[in-house]
């Protein structure tokens, strides 16, 4: 049997915060890892040696700026959702900028939260497409992308369509190991941090050749 997948939710409207953990309680896939207001009751249940398979992360939190979590939450070995009512591009991009799975917006319906915590958990990202498009307007370098081997451009390629590390394992016949070694290699040697960029410079590639 299949283990649930543990979320842990910060967010300080407790109106909100026990909506979402409601939902989370309600699936049969889902169990929720605990309920916290602030960076500091966060922290304190990490130093404990408490984890979630996903941590939903309000930006805006009483006592700091919650992007400065995300490093942290990360090397701990738990996934990244961004909840916030900012949709703005300049804010979206400092959240991918550090390092987070997804990004949803608080007016959002509930089964959407949901779909994007078993998104990041599947190995896929979970942003709008809109708003990768719209990200990928701006100008890069026209060779960002020839450092990579032709194996690699073809992950990137299925990145670029948010598909899972196990489904491009199966679609290239390779081992999901293998992929995510590649796709390790692929960030560093495009200087970036997480899948999500690696589709939003591959969608402006895209738009370039137009």
């Amino acid at each position: 049997m299949t283990e649930p997948i543990s979320v842990a939710v910060v967010d300080d409207h407790p109106l909100l915060r026990m909506g979402v953990a409601n939902s989370i309680e309600q699936t049969g896939d889902m169990k929720l890892a605990g309920q916290f207001t602030d960076a500091a009751s966060l922290k304190e249940w990490m130093q404990s040696g408490k984890r979630a398979d996903v941590v939903l992360l309000d930006r805006s939190l009483p006592d700091m700026d919650a992007l400065d979590m995300v490093s942290d939450i990360r090397d701990a070995g738990m996934k990244v959702i961004m909840l916030t009512i900012a949709d703005t591009e300049e804010e979206i991009s400092e959240a991918i900028s550090a390092g987070v799975d997804g990004y949803v917006i608080k007016s959002s319906e509930p089964e959407h939260v949901l779909s994007a915590i078993r998104s990041v958990c599947a190995g896929q990202s979970s942003f709008p497409l809109n708003i990768m498009q719209s990200m990928a307007r701006g100008e890069i370098p026209h060779n960002a992308l020839e450092a990579l081997t032709p194996r690699e451009m073809e992950i990137v390629e299925f990145v670029k369509q948010g598909l899972s590390n196990k489904i491009i394992a199966y679609n290239l016949k390779l081992s999901e190991n293998t992929v995510r070694n590649h796709l390790r290699n692929i960030m560093e040697k495009l200087g970036l941090r997480n899948r999500v960029q690696v589709a939003t410079l591959a969608l402006k590639e895209d738009r370039r050749r137009r």
